[in-house]
């Protein structure tokens, strides 16, 4: 039997099936502030709602006239309207609802977020995670309007990729059309990707290939990296992001337009919720080298994904160039900066200091 979920007072009631389930987060206090100061940062001005859809287990039995292929979590804003549409991939052994602050923050800046919960058995091939981000892809044009409220509505048009650790990777091989989707996105990031364990130890299909600049993507990118992840916690234990596999290598292999960021005193799971609950929840503090607080970070991936999102869905790069001139209002301290390419969309040669003669811009 359905129930109702009561959306802020500009909504109506609208019935949402028994295996739809909803958290509110509020906006932030700022809210009230224009367009043009809002921090990327802080939280948004939209009111925002997380919510999970049950995967087509049982099309006989399910609640939707077209279910997911995988669980899903979803935030999106509360208020009406279009919005921008992008599809975050959790990382090796974790759960989508690990992520659920970052991906709170990302909507409150007026976006509707798509995690599918992947894989989360041990292996070394990655080719489920691809092909489950395929097929999501795909159903977000038949079912992704039947689970939002009929005000909220996604744009296709204007669709971004993200993927964290493995789904890092699985987000770059995805855009590298290792496996097919009927979806073009225009934006591509990675937050601390791994494509394996070392080089030469890469996880099938392996996406580096050492050649510098070799990505073929029509789109965008960005590549965020932690100072901390290739570091081992235990000399017992492999780092989480080792070198020859990490976000350094992933950047090398990008064409313009693209940009890099790495945080400095920050490790491979700081974007992660505060409370990670369960097993896996616990080892998620205990696996990686961590920063003293994982708020920062979490804080400084949102903001980042937002600015970057704006530049190349919206056509506003005024965050992203804000970052790029005024690294210290970051919330954490940067260790590098670096853009590929003069021109961002819409806009004329980039302004900065930091701008080299062969387009590449470095902190």
């Amino acid at each position: 039997m359905p129930h109702k979920i009561t959306y802020p007072k500009r909504h109506e009631s609208v019935s949402i099936a028994e295996h739809l389930h909803q958290r509110v987060m509020p906006p932030s206090s700022d809210a009230a502030a224009s367009a043009t100061s809002t921090n990327v940062f802080e939280i948004g001005k939209y009111r925002t709602v997380l919510q999970t859809v049950e995967a087509d287990i049982c099309r006989a039995k399910s609640k939707l006239p077209i279910p997911p292929p995988k669980p899903l979590l979803v935030g999106m804003p509360c208020e009406a309207g279009e919005f921008p549409l992008l599809v975050f991939l959790h990382g090796y052994f974790l759960y989508n609802s690990f992520y659920s602050q970052l991906l709170q923050h990302i909507a409150s800046h007026g976006f509707i977020v798509v995690a599918p919960q992947l894989y989360t058995v041990a292996g070394a091939d990655a080719t489920g995670d691809i092909k489950s981000t395929a097929a999501t892809a795909k159903w977000l044009s038949e079912g992704l309007q039947n689970v939002l409220p009929p005000n909220v509505r996604p744009n296709l048009r204007k669709l971004g990729l993200a993927g964290h650790s493995r789904g890092g990777k699985a987000a770059f091989a995805l855009a590298l059309e290792k496996a097919e989707t009927c979806l073009n996105f225009s934006a591509l990031i990675g937050i601390d990707p791994v494509d394996g364990m070392d080089k030469g130890k890469q996880t099938h299909p392996p996406v580096l290939t050492y050649v510098p600049r070799s990505f073929e993507l029509d789109m965008a990118v960005m590549v965020i990296g932690t100072g901390l992840g290739e570091m081992k916690k235990n000399p017992l234990l492999p780092a989480c992001a080792p070198k020859g596999v990490n976000h350094e290598d992933f950047f090398n292999e990008c064409r313009a337009p693209a940009c890099y960021f790495v945080a400095k005193d920050y490790g491979h799971l700081d974007m992660l919720d505060d409370d990670t609950p369960g097993i896996r929840g616990k080892v998620s503090y205990c696996l990686c080298k961590n920063g003293e607080s994982r708020e920062p970070m979490r804080r400084f991936v949102a903001g980042n994904v937002v600015a970057f999102m704006k530049a190349y869905l919206l056509d506003d790069n005024s965050d992203l160039m804000a970052i790029r001139e005024r690294p210290e209002t970051a919330p954490v301290e940067l260790r590098n900066i670096e853009f590929l390419g003069s021109n961002l969309k819409g806009n004329e040669k980039c302004p900065g200091p930091f701008l080299e003669e062969n387009g590449a811009a470095r902190l």
